[in-house]
């Protein structure tokens, strides 16, 4: 993307390595949309005893509009897109925990890693990462009723043990390997793998789809159930190519392994690997 197109919008550029985590849910375009220069500096982020503002922590640039530009990494930089529900926010470098957080629309691009509970409680919208993830991409926190329930999530990398705990609703594709446990008590909803799952997927999950090339280990309490022709997985393929284009996973062979569980509960989700 060239430089004139990251320029459209306000941008944030952090000045150094942040003192203090910051809570940067408050920057997205719909929050900021009616705020002055002044009152937009003067937003407290910072957690710590000194409460930073946006002014102490970056050099702001730039016009309300659709598109926030935040410039710098580092695993301080918490909430990213939280709560973001229109617009687009884009993070150039790393972002910390809990991005994405109860995103409800628009687009959130991280040009960098993620850290742990990305989209967690996320209802709809898209995530772009052009990293890893780290652990419980999708997960549920303690208070929450669920984890995911809507939106998808694309990241171009691994993704770190647990994604999509008690996920409910929506779409996971990850480039690379999940970590291990991912879809632990899943209720609905798809995580696609193309680089294959890491050991004991699906433990306890009771509902919703794993898709992958492999599967490092499988838990005992998961029932093969043979070779099929699921007309389900081109559909879902070509509605995914529809609306993510380039960020589509590749199409899913013909014939698929079907694999059942967890056992340990009511069983109906499913693991789809390629048939051999």
């Amino acid at each position: 993307m060239s430089g004139q197109n990251l320029q459209n919008g306000l941008t944030f550029r952090l000045k150094a390595p942040a003192t203090e985590r910051l809570d940067l849910s408050g920057v997205s375009p719909a929050k900021l949309a009616n705020l002055s220069s002044y009152d937009i500096a003067s937003m407290k982020v910072g957690m710590g005893r000194h409460a930073l503002t946006l002014g102490d922590a970056f050099d702001i640039s730039g016009s309300n509009g659709d598109t926030i530009t935040i410039e710098g990494s580092g695993a301080s930089l918490d909430f990213a897109g939280a709560g973001l529900c229109s617009g687009t926010l884009r993070i150039i470098g790393n972002v910390g925990t809990y991005a994405g957080r109860k995103m409800t629309g628009g687009k959130l691009e991280i040009r960098g890693h993620a850290g742990s509970y990305l989209a967690s409680g996320m209802t709809g919208g898209l995530i772009h990462v052009s990293g890893n993830a780290s652990d419980n991409l999708g997960g549920i926190l303690s208070g929450d009723r669920f984890g995911m329930a809507g939106g998808t999530v694309v990241v171009e990398g691994n993704i770190g043990a647990r994604a999509g705990d008690k996920m409910r609703r929506g779409t996971i594709v990850v480039r690379g390997q999940t970590g291990e446990g991912a879809g632990t008590r899943m209720i609905g909803g798809t995580i696609w793998a193309e680089g294959g799952f890491g050991p004991a997927p699906g433990y306890m999950m009771r509902r919703g789809t794993l898709i992958g090339s492999k599967v490092e280990r499988l838990l005992p309490t998961f029932v093969d159930c043979g070779r099929h022709d699921l007309v389900i997985v081109r559909v879902l393929g070509r509605y995914l190519k529809a609306t993510l284009g380039d960020l589509a996973p590749k199409p899913m062979p013909l014939f698929v392994q079907k694999i059942a569980g967890d056992m340990a509960t009511i069983g109906k989700g499913e693991i789809l690997l390629p048939a051999g």
